[in-house]
């Protein structure tokens, strides 16, 4: 896989600080998003860089490996660990211990058993099997709309040239991230693979708002129902419903539909609540008997 300078990503330097990173990140994100570049594959792949410069150089312990190795930053471990054993391999021949594996190791010499464990051609040259390493994860994004994830779905999706089917749980949160282990890059010198993270993108075409498991919705009320109460079909989010309206609802009343929410994520029939906000539209272009009788109202009133 290519190197991707991640502070080139977001046009920051080595020095950037944690806030300046989240800074940079938004403004490229907000830029290059595909809701904004519909069908641009040029800005999706950009928005993809930018996602992975952000997951690495935000995390600090991520960051400190990114900066210490590159683009072998996910095996700064097992180079440390290559680093001991070598150094424990000088100790054993200045005691005349012999050689690990065999072969006889000096300074110049590391690079290439660094390169052996990471699958190049070290291993070859006889200085002693080589352990396996995990492979690379690979990060995808799916761009879903709020009513695809209303029900527990599959999709076929495309990563490196290889179809996954993929069952996308009801109730799935915008920006929220699941793995599929084993179906990332493969491992070096028989090493598993690593896996695959996928972040879901959710827009929302509805008129319905969402936290969490909840839903809310305005709903507009003519007068004479709010102050004379009566009934009004509303829409739900998989259909409609008729509700009661007491006299003399006032405006911004809130009600709560329970269970006519969102589904909660792998909880199998549990449902968030809806909350209903009425918004009373006042009569506009007025008869002159209209006039009349709202006066008349004033006077009583009055």
């Amino acid at each position: 896989m290519a190197f991707i300078d991640y502070y080139k990503v977001l046009g920051l330097n080595k020095s950037a600080t944690t806030a300046e990173i989240k800074k940079a990140y938004r403004k490229l994100a907000r830029k290059h998003h595909p809701d904004v570049n519909p069908n641009d594959k040029t800005a999706e792949h950009k928005f993809k860089e930018i996602n992975e410069a952000n997951e690495v150089l935000s995390d600090p312990e991520k960051r400190k490996k990114y900066d210490k190795y590159g683009k072998d930053w996910q095996h700064g471990e097992a180079y440390d660990q290559a680093q001991r054993q070598q150094q424990s391999q000088r100790q054993y021949q200045q005691q005349g211990a012999g050689g690990f594996g065999g072969g006889n190791f000096s300074e110049g010499d590391f690079s290439d058993f660094f390169e052996s464990m990471f699958g190049g051609g070290g291993a070859s040259r006889g200085r002693g099997r080589s352990a396996g390493f995990r492979g690379q994860d690979f990060n995808a994004e799916l761009q879903l709309d709020l009513r695809d994830v209303f029900v527990t779905h599959k999709r076929v999706l495309t990563v490196n040239g290889k179809n996954i089917r993929l069952t996308i749980p009801a109730g799935v949160e915008n920006g929220q991230v699941i793995k599929i282990t084993g179906k990332g890059g493969p491992g070096a010198n028989g090493g598993p693979h690593g896996d695959l993270l996928i972040q879901f993108n959710i827009s929302n075409s509805t008129k319905f708002k969402r936290d969490g498991s909840d839903l809310f919705v305005n709903e507009t009320i003519d007068l004479y129902t709010a102050i004379l109460g009566g009934e009004i079909t509303v829409d739900t989010f998989d259909g409609k419903v008729k509700l009661n309206i007491k006299p003399e609802t006032q405006n911004g009343t809130k009600v709560k539909l329970t269970g006519k929410g969102f589904p909660v994520y792998k909880k199998e029939g549990h449902f968030g609540d809806l909350y209903i906000t009425y918004d009373i539209q006042m009569p506009t272009k007025l008869s002159d008997k209209e006039i009349e009788l709202f006066n008349e109202l004033k006077n009583l009133k009055s």
